[in-house]
C-alpha cells in the first residue's frame, strides 16, 4: 500500500549517517553517534591515568609521573593523534567545520567518570581567534559540559584564562622550547572557583600549556584539576 511505501522510504531517508564513514547506521549500531565499525577505530587503550600516555595496562601513575608528576591530577582522552580522530580534529580546526565539536565532545564525555563541576578551556590570542573564527577548545568545553550535565548535576562551562601575549605555534617545538614559548602568556581572570576544575584542549602533546594553566589554578587554591582532551600523543623525542 502507498502508506507502507511512504513509511518505509521515510525511515530510510531519515536514518542517521555515521559522521565518519557517511554510511547509514543500523539498528544494531551502538548509541554512539558513530557506527559500530567506526567505533572499533576509537577503542579505549590502557593508559596512565595521571598523564594519559599509553601503558601496557591501566595504572594510576606511570614511572614518569612518580618521578616528575604534572600539576594536574588526571587526564581523560579519546585516543592518540591517529585516524580517525586526527582527521576529525584537522577538519574541525582548519576547515572551519566548527559543528564537529559536538561529535568530538560526545566521544570524550563517554570516557569521563567523575566530571568536574566547572570546565574551562585553553584560550586563543585575539589575533588567532580572528583568523580561525572560533576557539576550538572553548567549543569542546561547552558541548562537553552540556553532554555531561544531568538532572542530578549541572556542569558549567566558563572562561577562566586570558592569553595576554601572542606566541609562536607549539607544533614541532621540543618540551623545553614550548615552556619558554609560554612564559607569561596567560593570566587567570578573577572569579570564584570551585575546588575541582577541568581544562579542555583538543590535543595534548608535552602538556606544557595545560601545566602552565594548572599552576595558575593551584595558586588560587583549586585542589583537583583534570585535563579533558580528544587526543593525547607522546611528546617529540627531541
Amino acid at each position: 500500500m502507498l502508506s507502507d511505501w511512504l513509511q518505509k522510504n521515510t525511515q530510510r531517508l531519515f536514518t542517521p549517517l555515521c559522521p565518519l564513514c557517511q554510511l547509514k547506521k543500523s539498528d544494531a549500531d551502538s548509541a554512539s553517534i558513530f557506527c559500530n565499525t567506526c567505533m572499533e577505530f576509537i577503542v579505549s587503550t590502557p593508559r596512565c591515568l595521571r598523564c594519559g600516555l599509553e601503558t601496557p595496562s591501566a595504572i594510576e601513575q606511570c614511572g614518569s609521573c612518580l618521578s616528575a608528576p604534572p600539576l594536574w591530577d588526571r587526564l581523560y582522552c579519546v585516543s592518540d593523534y591517529t585516524f580517525p580522530t586526527s582527521s576529525y580534529i584537522h577538519k574541525f580546526k582548519y576547515t572551519k567545520q566548527f559543528w564537529l565539536a559536538r561529535d568530538l565532545a560526545s566521544l570524550i564525555s563517554n570516557r569521563i567518570d567523575q566530571p568536574a563541576p566547572l570546565i574551562t578551556s585553553v584560550p586563543l590570542h585575539w589575533r588567532r581567534y580572528l583568523q580561525r573564527g572560533f576557539n576550538q577548545s572553548d567549543l569542546l568545553a561547552r558541548y562537553t559540559a552540556r553532554t555531561l550535565t544531568t538532572n542530578e548535576m549541572k556542569i558549567e562551562s566558563k572562561t577562566l584564562f586570558k592569553r595576554i601575549r601572542a606566541t609562536a605555534t607549539q607544533q614541532g617545538l621540543s618540551k623545553r622550547l614550548r615552556e619558554q614559548n609560554l612564559a607569561n602568556a596567560f593570566t587567570l581572570i578573577k572569579t570564584s572557583l570551585p575546588k575541582h576544575v577541568a581544562i579542555m584542549d583538543d590535543v595534548v602533546t608535552t602538556g606544557s600549556t595545560v601545566n602552565y594553566l594548572c599552576q595558575l589554578l593551584r595558586e588560587r587554591g583549586v585542589e583537583r584539576i583534570d585535563i579533558y582532551c580528544i587526543c593525547r600523543t607522546p611528546e617529540p623525542s627531541k
